[in-house]
């Protein structure tokens, strides 16, 4: 017997001895074909693209993997032992294999023929989710095997456990514990409870199936197998497991963590750096620092929102979105969930259904399963809409616009915290703020909703300008020898072509003065006066000096009617040609990403903007008076040069004078204030109401609307922010119309949008007009003719000139501009260029259209 037992003993050592032998080979034979797991101490985590505004505001998030990489020590221990608990038990006792759990595997595998257990260690699983694929062979298997072997003779158990957690897929494109914390529960991980900790935990077997999103019954199951494996080590209390299994799986969907609005310029990064580092964009973790601050962000999306919404009320409600079901059915709870759960919202808008209609309110629920009543103030601006030029009469009582079975839309006024009813906006806008400066966009919205439309109006929408561009023509004009206080003919044009038709440019309205100042034409928007300067100053001349600002060659079309603003420009380039007013003179690009930093912080990309700045310098002592410097209200003096000093290598080029800069601005400051604040008169500019609501003295600007009013512009500035506002329908048919408050222009439409931007962005930032430059001096005149005139007159002013080009003596004649730049008596300066209107082609195209009220 002994005998026996001996040489069965023998045998068993023999096939030991070639099974290590063979185990040994085959290593050997697949070594070379292994990869090197030491890599893992380098691992870069494929993380999304993530973008801040300038103060760190999360902006957006691109890519296909959610990962929130941790440290172990960032891990709650509760969380690691739950994994330990459900996937590896003894993974701090065993080598990296568990033979137990591969002898199991192997019977299933010798019996079946197919893989069906796995059995892999924390290690296994770390070797495959970074090495192999996930198919059920064994050569994958032994693979498997021997790479969890070499990784604990590299890593030590902690940096295996790290690594794990980090990469581990658990649904939802989550990768990681940090990842499925935030994503199934909004949290991070030392946020969540037991119970939470112990469905995630539960995840690894199956992220689809088990998911409590999804399956949250299976997910119930899975949890409760956590927590009693965790009960049967001892790594939990019968108390702390009877309290966790009496939670219950409550959970849906987050997204990113998205502190701010700003999905038009997030995109525009996106391709910038798809543009730039290609597709590793979305997995190398780099994160993007723009220009955008934060609070004048939000300050615009809602600027825009309201401009629109007032927009819409003034014109009436379009119709319910759909009507569900005929009188004397009903919908249950369930349906009316369901049907709205199943339906977008557009922040702040959401979809409601109309439950019961009362006299002066109704009750809906709203998405979420709100009960929640809308109030007669909420309803009552909903006269019918009848066209873009109509409006039907005033409800009387909320039958009149709604019934029970109506799918609406509603939002909640932050004001009052009551509902309103609302319509999705036909009409859209834009809306581009930068500092003049250096060209940093400061705010940026394209469009009411990113959801609805992607296609970004503040860079993509070329539109005619309208009297926006009236500046530049002036501008071209005071290059060309005119002054502020030259004297036009405000009077109807026509301009024959030969035949029986002609051009004849009008006034809006239709008035007329006569003779008057450039300053106040310019102010009050004086069609008629702007043809004449450009007949006079010569179409050639006039569009080379606008290519000056970076206005496009194939949006400059050679007629005169470009005068009034028939070019198209998109808002960027519209605001990017202010700029120069506002700066002083200088061409100034913009730009919205600030620098970049990898996944570890290093930074890898700086902007190098160039900056507008004449008289930048080191601040000396306090009392310093530099055009670039102004005392806060404390007394310190602060610079507004965003580099301070500029050099030669970083200074923006030059393209129009500071004297000339510092003339239109001032014109613009009487678009803003008005006749009285120069001394002209009481007649009001067309941008009266930013003075009304602001109520500061440093503002200038330019109201814009396009004939049949299809678009509706705003272009003004400070020396600190420069901003244009469009208003218009994608439609190019469909004009802004007429509505119960009278006909709709750029002061009506857009002109709010840019005032409630500029209440925010401007708070804190004290008045501060722009100094006059030493190339311009002051001249008292006569308002009437332009004559120079002794002391404090009566009917004169003081005006501003450029050195060189004020009246020269007191009662010699200024110049008075007729048709096709004719010139009455002899001018101070003749202008430069001819004032035949002959070489100009027969107008084409819309002309542009202003208001005063």
């Amino acid at each position: 017997m002994f005998k026996w037992f001996k040489r069965l003993l023998w045998l068993l050592l023999l096939l030991l001895s070639v099974g290590i032998a063979a185990v040994a080979a085959f290593y050997f034979h697949l070594e070379k074909d292994l990869p090197d797991v030491s890599m893992l101490r380098d691992t870069t985590w494929e993380t999304p693209l993530k973008v801040y505004s300038a103060d760190g505001v999360l902006m957006s998030e691109f890519g296909d993997v959610k990962r929130i990489p941790l440290q172990l020590e960032q891990v709650p221990l509760r969380m690691q032992q739950a994994f330990l608990a459900i996937e590896d038990s003894r993974f701090y006792e065993h080598p990296g294999i568990d033979l137990i759990g591969i002898a199991r595997a192997g019977v299933v595998w010798a019996v079946s023929g197919r893989m069906q257990q796995g059995a892999s260690t924390i290690t296994q699983q770390v070797a495959r989710n970074f090495f192999l694929s996930r198919e059920k062979t064994l050569l994958r298997k032994i693979k498997e095997v021997f790479l969890a072997w070499r990784i604990e003779r590299e890593l030590s158990k902690g940096e295996i456990l790290e690594l794990y957690l980090n990469k581990i897929p658990l649904g939802y494109r989550s990768y990681g514990v940090g990842a499925a914390a935030q994503v199934y529960y909004g949290k991070t991980v030392d946020q969540l409870t037991l119970g939470e900790t112990a469905v995630i935990a539960g995840l690894p077997k199956a992220p689809s199936m088990l998911n409590p999103i999804r399956s949250p019954q299976r997910a119930l199951a899975r949890r409760n197998l956590v927590l009693a494996r965790m009960l049967q080590l001892g790594m939990i209390k019968q108390n702390e497991y009877q309290q966790a299994v009496a939670e219950p799986i409550i959970t849906h969907y987050h997204g990113t963590d998205v502190g701010l609005d700003a999905p038009y310029l997030a995109e525009m990064v996106r391709k910038f750096m798809l543009d730039k580092y290609g597709e590793e964009s979305y997995s190398k973790g780099y994160q993007v620092y723009t220009t955008l601050s934060s609070t004048q962000q939000q300050a615009a999306q809602s600027a825009v929102f309201k401009g629109l919404l007032d927009y819409d009320i003034r014109h009436g409600y379009r119709g319910v979105e759909k009507h569900l079901w005929s009188k004397g059915e009903t919908w249950s709870s369930e349906q009316i969930t369901n049907y709205l759960n199943d339906l977008p919202s557009y922040e702040p808008f959401e979809p409601a259904i109309v439950t019961a209609v009362n006299n002066k309110e109704v009750t809906v629920v709203v998405k979420g399963g709100l009960d929640a009543t809308i109030p007669w103030d909420g309803l009552k601006w909903a006269r019918p809409f009848i066209s873009d030029e109509r409006q039907g009469a005033a409800p009387r009582k909320a039958a009149d616009i709604l019934q029970v079975g109506d799918q609406i839309w509603v939002w909640q006024d932050e004001n009052s915290d009551e509902l309103r009813l609302a319509q999705i906006p036909d009409a859209n806008a834009a809306f581009v703020a930068l500092n003049p400066k250096n060209g940093a966009i400061q705010a940026l919205v394209g469009g009411f909703s990113f959801d609805i439309s992607k296609f970004n109006r503040v860079d993509q929408a070329r539109r005619q300008v309208g009297s926006n561009i009236k500046p530049f023509i002036y501008s071209s004009a005071l290059a060309n020898g005119f002054t502020l206080a030259s004297i036009i003919n405000d009077a109807p044009i026509t301009q024959w072509d030969g035949g029986t038709s002609g051009w004849s440019p009008k006034n809006s309205p239709p008035e007329y003065d006569g003779p008057i100042p450039l300053r106040e034409a310019l102010a009050r928007s004086k069609n008629v006066v702007t043809v004449r300067l450009l007949r006079s100053v010569g179409i050639d001349n006039v569009l080379s000096y606008l290519h000056l600002f970076g206005f496009p060659d194939s949006s400059l079309q050679r007629n005169e009617s470009i005068s009034l603003g028939t070019a198209e420009f998109t808002p960027l380039e519209l605001v990017s040609g202010y700029a120069a007013f506002a700066n002083g003179g200088f061409k100034v690009t913009p730009y919205f990403i600030d620098h970049i930093e990898d996944a570890t912080g290093n930074l890898i990309y700086e902007a190098t903007p160039s900056i507008a700045c004449a008289g930048c310098g080191k601040l000396a002592e306090a009392g310093l008076d530099k055009p670039d410097a102004y005392k806060d209200e404390l007394g310190d003096w602060h610079s507004q040069c965003p580099i301070d000093p500029v050099t030669q290598q970083n200074q923006a080029p030059r393209i129009i004078s500071t004297a000339n800069a510092f003339l239109i601005t001032e014109a613009l400051h009487s678009a803003i204030y008005g006749g009285a604040d120069r001394g002209l008169g009481s007649w009001m500019g067309t941008g009266w109401r930013a003075a009304k609501e602001l109520k500061r003295g440093d503002l200038a600007g330019k109201t814009g609307t396009t004939n049949e009013a299809k678009d509706a512009w705003f272009s003004g500035f400070t020396p600190n922010i420069v901003a244009t506002a469009w208003v218009g329908f994608d439609d190019h048919r469909r004009a802004l119309g007429r509505s119960i408050a009278g006909n709709e222009f750029g002061a009506s439409a857009a002109q709010p949008i840019w005032i409630e931007y500029m209440k925010v962005a401007l708070r804190g930032i004290p008045d501060r007009k722009l100094n006059q430059p030493d190339d311009v001096v002051t001249m008292h005149v006569n308002n009437y003719s332009g004559l120079a005139m002794t002391g404090s007159s009566p009917g004169g002013r003081e005006e501003f000139f450029e050195k060189g080009s004020e009246p020269s003596a007191t009662g010699q004649q200024e110049s008075v501009l007729f048709d096709n730049g004719d010139i009455k008596s002899t001018p101070q300066q003749t202008p430069s260029t001819s004032t035949s209107a002959a070489a100009s082609t027969s107008p084409t195209g819309a002309a542009g259209t202003d208001d005063i009220f």
